[in-house]
């Protein structure tokens, strides 16, 4: 038993009630006015997260709870309703008649009795010697005779602070009515039941913590601790049924407590509190031998679970390996990376329970049939459908290294979990699957989508503009999630040219202070929620606010959005558009035919935004090792997954605008783009060479990149000339370039005929330009809208490859001025 001070009183606790207590700040128990004996928790009204502005009426002691109420408490706000006034004439006629709550202490000094009504201020005896003696309080409290009285005890009403109400009655004058009336209904609980269930009267602003045991107080004040710590708003009429629940149920901890079938309220209370005293009770040893982790004890969010592995040696050797891998994880929270590979091992204790006679139990006996068991059924998995292909690849690839670790920590040594193991029970570098080809489109979100999302953004803002701004600096800026929700409000800085960056912490890999060149619309974004935030929390510091401050729980504006708050914002705002109509190519009777069908709304999530970022930058033709820094990777080879996408999307698109390719007579000259093969884009990639308005395949103009050319550029008289429609604006340039140059020539006259005539273009070149550029629009009327959507997307894609790698400074890399939302470009 340990002596412990519950406010000014020692007590006598267990060890860990007392220690517990221990727990419960000085500062705590004064905010709460909170003393060991009285047991009365008192909410502080001032408070942002205990209490509230008082009611508009006068003489009104209670507090506003709803915006809604326009000022008004609960009662006040019906009241006002029922009258049928607007609020400024109800505030200044309403007279105050309803019965106050709560009772006072006899005026009379030292007298140990309370009032008998708020409006007497003295107790009964007082009062009716007050009346005999004909005088007014004030006179009364003053007079030689009057004495004061002792009290009478206290109410026996387990829960109530206030006194008897006379020798003869047990309780306070409320209880005391309260049990007749309950008798008078037909009650057929005892008295004495009765007495330590029945809560206290309720006061506004104060709730009784008597008639719990020691354990329930302390865990109820160091949950109620911990969670204003954490900004969470608990009122006083939230707390008090959820102590009287605790009290009807006379429960020794909350731990005893069974939530289901509780209101809302109570469960989170009850959920809440005991979180907290849980955490402060456990440690990593505490839960190394449980089958399922409080990812608290070793400083993660959510739980670990080992309950499916149901070999005890496999059990523990992969607690073993958890323990020792916990803490080598990056990120803030890396709880789902070390359940994917437990999960890995959930797969290997499944593949013996079922292979095995014995179920897999001796590890003795175990040897290399049981590998192979094990790959030829994720392999039966995977034909299922039941595992991914990439999923495959992934546990094996987990489960190869985990076992080997096991191995390394010395788990197969005498007294450890797995000492008898087999050296052939382990998996080897030839029994990891190739990974599966990369046959999809990607992860990131087309154009065409993009440019609906971004129009549709003003929808997404309805509800409050935190959601809105941190979308928006997701598709700006690629960052993750986590990176844009928890930036800093003074995250904007501005590099030595005067041009904007993004300062973040890379938090997946435990960079801080990272730097990210952004554009001057990006910046004014950020500027313009800076200004906001300043304006709604004005007095905390800067340093301590952040640029995207959560609604929920954050009075000080220092707690920023979760990235699971903007995940369901998210979705729910991606749900409610329309469908999203983009060219897809589909089979109909043998035929590939494209049709304008719905995009899948699934593949539209935070994340997604950056790997639109990626594709679109290099898509660009912005070089691996730059997009390798404006992505902030490690390694080249993460970054090298997105050219793969941009590989393949650059030949789809080359093979659908080549399908309209045109010689210098606007002749048809490319045959059906099903029979492409791979050796004719590679003859083409080294047999052709990119000229201003379409390509020349002239050998020695070919081997000298461009440079070479025997008719000086004049592509469209020359034999060896292609163009296709992805050159259209080029030629109409070109074409409106020649017009401008006969007219200006024609006008000037201070040059000789040879030198004009030299410089003149001719009528033939322009004859033959506005020949090709009234064919290729020909072609483009004849298709269907769809097949036009297609080649117009083609086209967007193959213009922005061709325009070469761009030249960038090291690290100052900039993202290419997008074409999703033109009005943010100027």
């Amino acid at each position: 038993m340990t002596i412990a001070l519950v406010g000014n009183l020692p007590v006598e606790l267990d060890d860990v009630t007392g220690a517990l207590m221990g727990a419960v700040t000085t500062e705590f128990q004064q905010l709460m006015s909170w003393d060991g004996e009285g047991r009365q928790l008192v909410f502080p009204r001032d408070h942002p997260l205990l209490g509230g502005p008082e009611c508009l009426v006068t003489g009104c002691d209670k507090v506003v709870f709803h915006t809604k109420d326009h000022g008004l408490c609960v009662g006040c706000a019906k009241r006002l309703k029922a009258s049928g006034q607007g609020l400024e004439e109800f505030v200044s006629t309403v007279k105050r008649h309803w019965r106050s709550i709560g009772v006072s202490n006899c005026r009379v000094s030292e007298c140990g009795r309370p009032s008998k009504t708020s409006r007497a201020e003295l107790c009964s005896a007082h009062l009716g010697q007050r009346k005999s003696l004909g005088l007014s309080v004030e006179e009364f409290i003053r007079h030689p005779s009057v004495k004061s009285l002792p009290g009478f005890g206290p109410c026996e009403v387990a829960a109530c602070p206030r006194s008897r109400d006379g020798h003869s009655r047990r309780y306070c004058m409320a209880h005391y009515q309260r049990r007749l009336l309950e008798v008078h209904k037909g009650s057929t609980l005892d008295e004495e039941t009765w007495r330590l269930t029945t809560p206290a009267i309720a006061q506004a602003g104060v709730v009784s913590l008597l008639g719990l045991t020691d354990r329930v107080v302390v865990e109820i004040l160091y949950g109620l601790q911990e969670r204003i710590a954490a900004g969470i708003r608990h009122k006083d009429h939230h707390v008090r049924p959820f102590c009287d629940l605790v009290r009807a149920r006379q429960i020794g901890s909350l731990a005893e407590l069974d939530v289901s079938g509780l209101s809302k309220m109570n469960a989170a209370l009850a959920k809440g509190f005991l979180k907290h005293v849980l955490r402060w009770t456990m440690s990593p040893e505490t839960e190394r031998h449980k089958d399922t982790w409080n990812g608290a004890a070793f400083g993660m969010t959510g739980y670990l679970h080992f309950e499916k592995i149901s070999q005890p040696w496999l059990l523990r050797a992969t607690q073993a390996w958890a323990v020792d891998d916990a803490p080598r994880h990056r990120g803030t929270n890396p709880r789902g990376a070390m359940q994917t590979q437990i999960n890995c091992i959930v797969r290997l204790s499944e593949s013996l329970r079922l292979n095995r006679p014995d179920r897999g139990i001796d590890p003795r006996l175990l040897g290399r049939d049981d590998i192979v068991a094990f790959l030829n059924r994720m392999r039966y998995l995977v034909q299922q459908g039941e595992v991914a292909a990439a999923r495959h690849v992934t546990d094996v690839r987990h489960l190869r290294r985990m076992l080997l670790r096991m191995r390394s920590l010395g788990l197969t040594q005498p007294d450890q979990p797995l000492h008898g193991l087999p050296e052939q029970f382990t998996l080897r570098p030839e029994d990891i699957p190739d990974d599966p080809e990369d046959t999809a489109a990607g992860r990131d979100i087309p154009p065409e989508v993009m440019r609906q999302l971004c129009d549709q953004l003003d929808a997404l803002g309805a509800g409050g503009l935190q959601a809105r701004t941190a979308v928006e600096l997701l598709m700006d800026t690629g960052r993750r999630p986590d990176e844009i929700c928890k930036l800093p409000l003074d995250c904007l800085e501005r590099d030595g040219d005067g041009e904007p960056v993004l300062v973040y912490d890379n938090r997946k890999a435990l960079r801080n202070g990272r730097r990210l060149p952004i554009a001057k619309a990006t910046a004014a974004l950020i500027i313009e929620q800076q200004q906001r935030v300043r304006a709604r929390f004005p007095d905390t510091a800067a340093k301590d606010l952040a640029l995207l401050p959560t609604p929920v729980a954050n009075p000080h504006g220092t707690k920023p959005l979760t990235a699971s708050w903007l995940g369901v914002r998210h979705r729910a705002w991606v749900v409610s558009l329309p469908d999203f109509l983009v060219p897809t190519v589909v089979e109909v009777a043998g035929e590939r035919v494209t049709k304008m069908l719905p995009f899948d709304k699934g593949k539209i999530f935070p994340y997604a935004y950056r790997h639109t970022y990626a594709q679109r930058h290099a898509d660009a033709g912005i070089p691996v090792d730059a997009l390798r820094v404006l992505m902030d990777h490690r390694q080249l080879d993460t970054t090298q997954r997105y050219y793969r996408v941009s590989e393949k999307r650059q030949r789809e698109a080359v093979e659908r605008v080549t399908a309209m390719q045109f010689d210098r007579h606007g002749k048809r000259v490319w045959r059906q783009v099903k029979a492409v093969l791979d050796s004719e884009h590679a003859r083409r990639a080294i047999g052709e060479t990119q000229v201003p308005y379409g390509t020349c395949t002239e050998p020695s103009n070919v081997a000298a990149g461009g440079h070479d050319c025997p008719v000086r550029f004049r592509c469209v008289g020359c034999s060896h000339f292609r163009t296709d429609v992805s050159y259209l604006p080029d030629l109409e340039a070109y074409l409106a370039d020649l017009l401008r140059n006969r007219e200006r020539l024609a006008a000037f006259t201070d040059a000789d005929d040879w030198a004009k005539g030299e410089a003149m273009p001719s009528d033939d070149e322009i004859t033959r330009v506005r020949r090709l550029v009234k064919r290729v629009r020909e072609e483009l009327d004849d298709l269907t809208d769809e097949d036009r959507a297609q080649i117009q997307q083609a086209v967007t894609v193959v213009r922005r490859t061709r325009a070469g790698v761009v030249s960038l400074g090291m690290p100052k890399v900039r993202q290419p001025l997008p074409d999703l939302r033109p009005e943010r470009t100027a």
